[in-house]
């Protein structure tokens, strides 16, 4: 029962952190209200799930690049300059939003196409990825 509670935030968390809609935080509070689950290893798991599945955003976004010459390309190369504008207005320090519902995800997208540099994309990346999930547990820990 243990490693499927596990596993399954592990998942959920992943999920969460790419196009696809995710409930993470519900996932880890539920688990840890079933009394079976400490919540530091909720919070490790859940980050470390949820920084891989935005991981995997860079590496489309990084990939996808290449075909934005293509009809089927999801953006037009107007959108594409502009969202290298704004990126490029406020910087890397804007990967520290990753954790945000909607804009978070799009976000590690257009990092990957912009080609930061995956060291420092995976630093901030999961520095707010967990901090999100570190705050999520200590309110978690506090009403249940």
């Amino acid at each position: 029962m243990l490693i499927g509670g596990y596993l399954g935030l592990f998942v959920t968390s992943f999920l969460a952190a790419t196009l696809l809609p995710a409930a993470s935080e519900l996932g880890l509070a539920a688990l840890y209200a079933s009394k079976e689950y400490k919540i530091i290893p909720l919070v490790i798991i859940a980050s470390l799930g949820n920084t891989l599945g935005s991981i995997s955003n860079w590496i489309i976004g990084r990939f996808l690049e290449r075909f934005k010459d293509r009809k089927w390309f999801p953006a037009s190369p107007a959108q594409l300059e502009s969202a290298q504008i704004r990126y490029n207005k406020y910087g890397y320090w804007c990967l520290l939003l990753s954790w945000m519902p909607v804009i978070g995800d799009p976000i590690t997208l257009i990092a990957g196409v912009l080609r930061e540099p995956f060291w420092r994309f995976v630093l901030i990346v999961g520095f707010a990825k967990t901090m999100r999930y570190v705050i999520w547990a200590v309110i978690v820990t506090r009403t249940i």
